[in-house]
């Protein structure tokens, strides 16, 4: 089962983030992922693996901002690995999304985004949402998330920075 953490304060976010996802570890998962807004972007560090693996990860390459969201995955679209764990991040790298939950049409929101340009780098569901929302309309990102929202199809949650 999956689970969503997310941060937002004065503190770093990623300690915090490593936190609610160990609480949600008797859930289940496959792999793991958490995302910081840096001040120049957003920065991703992921993997198929464990809280541990995560935390060791981060010890080598830390990631610093006080936003953040979190991930821990159950594979359904995709192998359970790094490039498909969460958080997945649209074609300019500036925001990123987590996502529980099935986008039933996918397929072809991804094959029309594709041939609108975007790159896709992983076989998720959830990458589909990044780049929609990349493509959306609005003023804000809660707009442009929103627009995204109304083309899909299925039963989710999700976070975006």
């Amino acid at each position: 089962m999956c689970g969503i953490v997310g941060y937002v304060g004065s503190r770093e976010a990623a300690p915090v983030l490593v936190e609610g996802l160990t609480r949600l570890e008797y859930r289940g998962y496959d792999s793991i992922g958490v995302a910081v807004l840096n001040g120049h972007g957003v920065e991703t560090r992921k993997l198929a693996g464990r809280v541990q693996g995560l935390r060791e990860l981060l010890g080598r390459a830390p990631v610093s901002g006080t936003c953040g969201i979190g991930h821990t995955r159950w594979a359904t679209h995709g192998a359970p690995t790094e490039r498909n764990a969460h958080p997945h991040a649209d074609c300019t790298g500036r925001l990123a999304v987590v996502h529980n939950g099935i986008i039933e049409n996918a397929d072809v929101l991804r094959t029309r985004l594709e041939r609108e340009g975007h790159r896709f780098t992983t076989e998720t569901d959830t990458e589909t949402l990044a780049h929609l929302i990349e493509d959306s309309v609005g003023a804000t990102l809660e707009e442009r998330v929103m627009a995204a929202l109304a083309h899909v199809e299925g039963t989710f949650g999700i976070t975006v920075v």
